[in-house]
């Protein structure tokens, strides 16, 4: 009887008394909005690069280049919450559904290979700078 009672009124507190919880930055609209912008800024550079006539590889070091040139100089504090990983993801839909077909890349499997190749450049180009911090 001890027992269920004490069961009992440990339930009670717990479910009366929660413990308190951190949000996530990444689910603020501020940083959404901000990695938006950066991913369309990206695949407008990468894009555009492309119908010039550049090469994937030279598009996609100066897309990089020239986005993160744009963010480094950003005063917006929010791009430090920026997670890498989402905002490739979010830079390979945007790429492959505006020029993807150009050079050759479309649906999921499109996006995935165009997500990996974007962090192995981003990585090579900017070892010391990163997009979101």
């Amino acid at each position: 009887m001890y027992r269920f009672l004490f069961c009992f009124i440990f339930a009670a507190f717990l479910l009366l008394h929660p413990l308190n919880t951190f949000a996530s930055h990444t689910s603020d609209p501020t940083v959404s909005l901000l990695q938006s912008r950066i991913s369309n800024n990206f695949s407008e550079k990468f894009c555009s690069a492309i119908q010039n006539g550049l090469s994937k590889d030279e598009a996609m070091t100066s897309a990089i280049i020239k986005t993160e040139n744009i963010v480094s100089f950003s005063y917006n504090p929010q791009k430090k919450w920026i997670e890498k990983e989402d905002l490739a993801n979010q830079i390979s839909i945007k790429v492959i559904n505006e020029c993807g077909w150009s050079f050759g890349l479309n649906g999921k499997e499109g996006i995935d290979y165009f997500r990996s190749y974007f962090l192995e450049i981003y990585d090579k180009t900017t070892p010391e700078k990163k997009l979101s911090s």
